[in-house]
């Protein structure tokens, strides 16, 4: 009888798909030379790096043909969309698709800050899908020689950044570049998800003097904004930066590079205010440098382990 029980309740579960939950981690290693790199994991805590640990993706666009920061999405269709960084000093993003993670469109190279006479750079590219206009919208950091002085610094080369984005339905044309987030300090590495029926934002404060470094959070009821204030430090003393999210049931998890530590860390909270630092429960590929968590079906996942 027992085991009967047992047999219906994972067959349910399966039908469901609660069963069949697994998650591909997308990252680079070194300075992003080799491409794009894949690990997985089913619990959302123990991953393990796909194809022995090698790049699935060689970058081929830009005069740097580095590939950072990689964050992939599946679309409103099932294709998986995939923005990185292109260089440490140019004005544009790479852009590339693929069906199964393994095949790649051809790469392209989007000069998002083209317009941008003093733009010196454009840093950790996300897209955020919204399901409700059908529009998808990429959004990165980039700092403007001459703008917003009030939070310039000399040291770490100068660099004062501020969000930008565009938006697309089709990932062939787009709107004009606007700014996403001006919260008062340098900010970077912002991802941004769906919460409920508001979009939280999850950004780097990146100020250098007093030194923060610190992960903080802002909600908005559109995806193009406008924002909250930032709220308080969600990270601790150590420096953070390049935040992904993943919501495992009732629990939300955040992974986080410890750059200056060598490592990875990860925070977790019910209620997106009390927030328990699980580091110690986390184990990832080493040398993986940031990157971005997607959600995939058992099938895609033994295509990939081929």
């Amino acid at each position: 009888m027992k085991k009967t029980l047992l047999s219906i309740l994972f067959l349910l579960l399966a039908f469901s798909g609660i069963a069949q939950n697994v998650y591909v981690f997308a990252y680079f290693k070194e300075n992003g030379e080799d491409g794009l790199h894949l690990a997985y994991s089913r619990d959302g805590y123990k991953w393990t790096a796909l194809k022995n640990d090698s790049s699935f993706l060689t970058p081929t666009v830009s005069k740097d043909k580095l590939m950072r920061d990689p964050c992939i999405i599946r679309g409103k269709d099932g294709t998986f969309h995939m923005v990185w960084t292109v260089s440490w000093n140019d004005k544009g993003i790479g852009y590339a698709s693929s069906k199964d993670l393994i095949h790649w469109s051809e790469q392209q190279y989007l000069p998002v800050m083209d317009h941008e006479a003093g733009a010196r750079n454009c840093w950790a590219p996300e897209i955020t899908y919204d399901s409700k206009s059908g529009t998808y919208m990429i959004y990165w950091s980039t700092t403007i020689t001459g703008k917003y002085t009030e939070t310039a610094s000399a040291k770490e080369a100068g660099y004062n950044h501020r969000l930008y984005y565009v938006t697309t339905k089709d990932f062939k044309i787009y709107t004009p570049t606007a700014l996403l987030y001006e919260p008062g300090f340098n900010v970077i590495d912002a991802t941004i998800v769906k919460q409920g029926k508001q979009f939280m934002m999850v950004m780097k404060d990146e100020t250098i003097e007093p030194v923060q470094k610190n992960l903080r959070l802002a909600f908005s009821k559109k995806l193009t904004g406008p924002y909250s204030a930032a709220g308080k430090p969600i990270t601790g003393k150590y420096w953070a930066e390049g935040p992904t999210t993943l919501q495992l049931g009732k629990l939300w998890l955040i992974y986080f590079d410890k750059y200056t530590d060598h490592k990875y860390g990860a925070i977790s909270s019910a209620n997106l205010k009390e927030w328990k630092d699980v580091s110690d429960q986390i184990s990832l590929p080493k040398g993986i440098r940031h990157g971005t968590i997607v959600k995939i079906t058992e099938q895609e996942l033994d295509t990939l382990l081929k």
